[in-house]
């Protein structure tokens, strides 16, 4: 079970749009060094919808390499294609990869019984342990703790859920009645405290990007039953991690991380970079933190 902090790492790309390996080398060289618990590739937050199957495999490579296996890899991997999902699936190399974060079909609105056949099939097909990812904000489907607990127990490589409903009583009862051994992990930065120290095994993390040492710290603080110091990093943060997704992700972090120098604030569309009034704010957070 992988526990703690795992950063879902950002793409950085030049300014004419080209991906900027030189930045996310640094970048993956730096998460390594400063104590997150693994890394997440190729999600969300990396903008794998607007990458080209040639361009994600080189960013994959490219993290791979630099990683060098200092860090469990998890890889993004969904889709709303389940027979092209899995015929993917079947070709990742245990030797490189520790685990899939497989996002819930998006588009389609699958029942929930759509939803486990879904994963169903990528469990069957999967040569390393699944973590599912439930995002409703993005899929336009909520998958139900019914089925999340479902599908842990009848699949033993499926290991845990990435639970961002925005939901604590739907994280509860994942936690209350799952079987031993599956991790719950937050999917909202601003619920990873209260999140693990329900129960849950830590956070999949948008902040961890430009605070990897912080966010990691305050996570293994709340794992440890260390509530007053997690929860001073938590309300620390909580106002910056706010702005952060307030015009999107990872706008808001790769802005960010343009103020502290990590890389330039360049998003692909349809995203767009954060607003003159966004990178003040931001600035402002910065220096108080």
């Amino acid at each position: 079970m992988l526990t703690g902090t795992g950063t879902a790492l950002i793409t950085p790309f030049t300014p004419d749009g080209k991906i900027d390996f030189p930045a996310l080398e640094t970048l993956v060289s730096e998460t390594v060094s400063a104590g997150p618990d693994f890394i997440v590739a190729m999600g969300t937050t990396a903008e794998t919808a607007t990458m080209t199957p040639q361009e994600q495999q080189d960013v994959l490579r490219c993290i791979i390499n630099t990683n060098s296996g200092h860090l469990p890899l998890v890889l993004g991997a969904g889709c709303n294609d389940t027979a092209a999902l899995v015929a993917r699936i079947r070709n990742i190399s245990p030797d490189e990869v520790s685990a899939v974060l497989s996002v819930a079909p998006y588009y389609n609105k699958p029942s929930q019984e759509g939803l486990y056949a879904h994963f169903a099939e990528i469990a069957k097909a999967s040569p390393v342990p699944v973590i599912l990812y439930n995002i409703p904000s993005r899929t336009g489907v909520n998958m139900l703790p019914g089925t999340i607990l479902r599908l842990a127990r009848d699949f033993g490589n499926i290991a845990g859920v990435k639970e961002a409903s925005g939901s604590m009583e739907q994280a509860m009862r994942i936690i209350k009645e799952r079987p031993e051994g599956f991790a719950v992990y937050s999917g909202d930065d601003a619920l990873g405290v209260p999140m693990t120290l329900m129960g849950g095994q830590g956070v999949i993390s948008v902040l961890a990007n430009s605070h990897p040492a912080a966010c990691s710290a305050m996570i293994r603080h709340a794992l440890g039953g260390r509530i007053k110091e997690a929860l001073e990093i938590h309300y620390r943060f909580l106002d910056y991690i706010s702005l952060l997704f307030c015009e999107g992700n990872p706008t808001g972090v790769k802005a960010a991380m343009s103020l502290m120098g990590k890389c330039c604030p360049h998003v692909r569309l349809p995203l767009v970079k954060a607003s003159e009034g966004l990178m003040s704010y931001l600035s402002q957070a910065l220096d108080k933190l």
